[in-house]
């Protein structure tokens, strides 16, 4: 199964009989570009780590379209404010092209949890890991100017020139006017 035991052991390694019984929870899907994968107003009961292609967060504000977080290849997309409240969130996820992902269902999971503490502790290196980008990523919007949260975009990764212009402006904050401007002045 792709690399993703060899992703999670470069955070904690689990013992075998935990990563048995994580594999069997584990589920490939695949969505074609722009297809909804959690809809705005739903309850997040999956945690996604995308295997190829790429995926947004997002939200409307006051009927603009604004994209919170990107994920790439190994990355982790989970509205978290969701899966860990059980509430439904004003947030959705949304394939940016032809995406691969392995989802994991988070109800099968945190059972899992009680028979196997390694992943537990895993996965809760794993959310640590995302808050402290979330962290990041909100100095980013406080202290570096736009251009500078553009080249951090652009040393992510190589999907950039496959996102649509308009999210990655409103990602950074910024019009697309803005944006364009930006890219014209580091051609």
């Amino acid at each position: 199964m792709w690399s993703i035991f060899d992703f999670f052991d470069t955070i904690f390694r689990v013992n075998d009989q935990a990563k048995q019984a994580l594999q069997e929870i584990i589920r490939e899907k695949t969505y074609s570009k722009n297809e909804i994968i959690q809809a705005i107003g739903s309850r997040c009961r999956t945690i996604y780590f995308v295997k190829s292609g790429g995926a947004r967060i997002f939200y409307y504000k006051d009927g603009t379209d604004i994209t919170e977080h990107f994920a790439f290849d190994n990355d982790l997309i989970v509205r978290a404010e969701s899966l860990f409240t059980g509430n439904p969130t004003s947030k959705g996820i949304q394939a940016i092209d032809a995406t691969r992902m392995l989802a994991i269902d988070s109800e099968k999971l945190f059972h899992l949890y009680d028979q196997h503490h390694d992943l537990e502790r895993l996965f809760r290196l794993i959310f640590e890991r995302e808050y402290v980008n979330t962290v990041k990523r909100l100095e980013s919007l406080q202290f570096k100017s736009a251009k500078e949260r553009y080249l951090e975009l652009l040393d992510t990764t190589d999907f950039v020139q496959k996102i649509p212009l308009k999210y990655i402006a409103s990602y950074l904050g910024i019009t697309p006017v803005s944006l364009s401007r930006i890219r014209a002045g580091i051609d």
